[in-house]
């Protein structure tokens, strides 16, 4: 678990939940509440106590049921007093095992081990509540870049030159937080395109090559499958996202200056997101085409070795037919048969079959028949 105080440019982190519960703790800024399954399931009185206390409302039923379930699809709801958001993260491993290097003949170890559970988000007016998996990778990354665009000296002090810059990597509430954090998430799939390219791309050049037995056919299926799952998945969080940009869209228009340019930058950050999660379902269907292209033309490249071998198989054939007809007549059962009884019948049968064969080659050389395929 961990809980933060962001106030401006300040972020400060504590270690227990209940203080945060008592008059006065929060008066100024927000608090993120992190925490993984485990520890929101222990520790949800506490955590609805401190919502209570500062929100003024306490998480439904429903959704404390989202939260905790570990394979809800990206979705997105919302009450009069907060939003729910479930966003499935995109990440390389579990967190428990370092991500093996990539076997180009087994297939891309990161495609089969990509890790797709969700992380929940409860928006509030001044509390964000997220709820990640156990490894809790995506919350100590990003806590740790918060703490340290909150303290860019190492000592926690700001200077006063610096404030703006630095006030412009805090997120400004709640729901700038939670973009932040989902934007770090679909950048972390991001991350593997090039593994990925370069896994595929070794097996579009495998299944291309005429002289290469590609064997590999179980990886390759389970590879293309998986794309389709991470297609999936991606239209998932891109309907989640637009719904929440539509949310946004239908609240009343904001008072004052400030107001609304924090409802702005909300919006510039989800179509951000959008954009990214764009990307990440461009970069999909295009290794999904690829992979069906590369299939495609394998078979394409079989069947045309198929059409040269036959093609050189008939051009022999042709050529000996002659030469068979030769030999069939003269080993007919007849007494008299021309240059048989002759001392160098033999040698001219022998040498018009040499030229004929010699002169089928010729010409079916010439038409190129019997040309090398590059």
């Amino acid at each position: 678990m961990r809980i933060f105080k962001i106030d401006g440019t300040q972020v400060t982190e504590h270690d227990a939940l209940a203080p945060m519960a008592a008059p006065g703790a929060c008066e100024r800024g927000y608090l993120w509440l992190s925490l993984t399954r485990a520890e929101f399931r222990a520790s949800l009185p506490q955590v609805q106590e401190v919502l209570q206390s500062l929100c003024g409302t306490l998480l439904l039923d429903l959704h404390v049921s989202d939260l905790l379930n570990d394979q809800l699809p990206s979705r997105y709801d919302y009450t009069s007093q907060y939003d729910l958001l479930v966003f499935r993260r995109l990440a390389a491993s579990n967190g428990k095992e370092p991500v093996p290097k990539a076997d180009l003949r087994g297939g891309p170890p990161v495609l089969r081990r990509v890790d797709t559970r969700p992380v929940g988000f409860a928006v509030f007016d001044r509390v964000l509540l997220s709820v990640h998996p156990e490894d809790g990778t995506v919350r100590d990354t990003f806590a740790a870049k918060l703490l340290a665009a909150a303290a860019p000296d190492g000592r926690g002090a700001v200077p006063a030159l610096d404030v703006r810059a630095v006030s412009a990597r805090i997120p400004t509430g709640p729901a700038d937080l939670m973009l932040r954090v989902i934007n770090q998430i679909v950048d972390a799939y991001l991350d593997l395109r090039r593994e990925l390219t370069r896994q595929l791309d070794h097996w579009q050049a495998e299944l291309i090559d005429p002289h290469s037995r590609f064997t590999n056919w179980s990886a390759l299926m389970d590879s293309r499958q998986s794309l389709y799952h991470l297609d999936e998945i991606c239209e998932d969080q891109r309907a989640a996202i637009q719904d929440w940009t539509d949310a946004l869209e239908t609240l009343p228009a904001p008072t004052g200056a400030g107001e609304q340019r924090e409802r702005e930058l909300i919006m510039v950050r989800s179509r951000d997101v959008l954009e990214h999660i764009e990307r990440v379902v461009h970069h999909v269907r295009r290794l999904e085409q690829n992979a069906e292209t590369a299939v495609q033309m394998h078979f394409s490249v079989q069947g045309h070795r198929a059409n040269d071998i036959m093609r050189v198989l008939t051009v022999l054939t042709a050529v000996f037919l002659p030469l068979n007809l030769i030999a069939g007549i003269f080993g007919m059962n007849f007494e008299f048969i021309p240059l048989v009884h002759k001392a160098d019948g033999f040698w001219i049968a022998m040498g018009s079959m040499g030229v004929i064969a010699i002169a089928l080659v010729l010409i079916f050389w010439r038409k190129r028949y019997l040309a090398r395929t590059r």
